[in-house]
């Protein structure tokens, strides 16, 4: 079979596209047929050597939509899709033609989703759900996203509305805030990080109950954003990993701060999730999404470097 691999880390240039064994399932797995995998930041930043937990040679990518192929027959020629912290690091990922995981690792997809819809959702859904269930966003809850024209940012949004929370989305351009404003929601522009406070004030009276920051350097001003109370959710941080808190200001308001990171959870922990949000996409609550680059695996080489690169459209792998 076709796959992307690497056998060392910490240059692009060691992601070669291979020909590889078809892999053979065991006791309670299942191989799928990939139809098409997601291309997240986190797939390009493993093969440059940022997770030092990664067994090699592997093939990267986490996220995946597909049929199975062989594995126990009652599940023989389902349609799934999944995702999770096994996916690419110790465990191959779906950078190829063929998967191989546990039965409890996949989850039926979406009848309403194309495989290339389903593979773009994996990573920037599961993160927005976890975020949005661990910081307790219900109905009415006062929500701000930062970071939401990004593909996290995108699935909070959607995902927080059909939880009927009142959100509000800020981003950096105003050409970004335009198209939010088309869709319907309030919207904002960040200005300097120290007026971030009366910036959310003046929508969200006393302050966001939550907020999501999902670009990582927004952290230390969301804290004046924040209701007595709030929770904010984060995702990401500088390279260097260290931000200056106001500490004080955040135990004052008796905050929280709730990290979320995919990458503790298994493919089957990701498989509930997916079950979980899932239905709402063949309920007609959550839009189909669109927007995304699809490209050959075989081209999967100028891909990364591309999101490498800083490219905003998600990519989609079609082996």
């Amino acid at each position: 079979m076709k796959a992307l691999q690497f056998s060392k880390t910490g240059d692009l240039a060691a992601l070669n596209l291979v020909e590889l064994p078809l892999p053979v399932p065991g006791a309670n797995e299942v191989l799928v047929q990939v139809r098409a995998a997601g291309l997240n930041p986190s797939d390009v930043k493993n093969v440059l050597g940022r997770f030092p937990y990664t067994t090699l040679p592997r093939v990267p990518g986490r996220d995946f939509a597909g049929v199975i192929v062989d594995g126990p027959q009652a599940l023989v020629g389902q349609e799934v899709w999944g995702t999770g912290k096994e996916l690419g690091f110790y465990r191959d990922g779906s950078h190829a033609s063929y998967l191989v995981l546990p039965i409890e690792g996949v989850a039926l997809k979406p009848k309403s989703l194309s495989f290339e819809q389903a593979a773009s959702l994996g990573v920037p859904y599961t993160t927005a759900w976890d975020a949005l269930q661990r910081t307790g966003v219900g109905a009415d809850t006062r929500l701000l996203v930062i970071g939401a024209n990004g593909a996290v940012g995108t699935a909070a949004i959607a995902l927080a509305k059909v939880l009927g929370a009142r959100v509000l989305a800020a981003v950096r351009r105003t050409e970004q805030a335009q198209v939010l404003l088309e869709q319907g929601l309030e919207v904002l522009v960040l200005d300097k990080p120290e007026s971030l406070g009366t910036q959310v004030n003046e929508v969200f009276a006393g302050g966001a109950e939550v907020i999501f920051d999902t670009t990582g350097h927004w952290l230390p001003a969301a804290v004046s954003a924040l209701r007595t109370f709030g929770r904010i959710a984060f995702i990401a941080a500088p390279q260097d990993g260290h931000v200056h808190l106001p500490a004080l200001a955040l135990y004052r308001k008796g905050g929280s701060l709730v990290g979320v990171n995919t990458l503790l959870y298994s493919c089957g922990d990701c498989a509930q999730r997916l079950n979980q949000f899932g239905q709402y996409f063949d309920q007609g609550l959550l839009p189909a999404p669109g927007g995304f680059q699809e490209a050959a695996l075989a081209d999967g080489l100028a891909c990364y470097a591309q999101v490498n690169e800083g490219a905003c459209a998600k990519v989609v792998l079609i082996p």
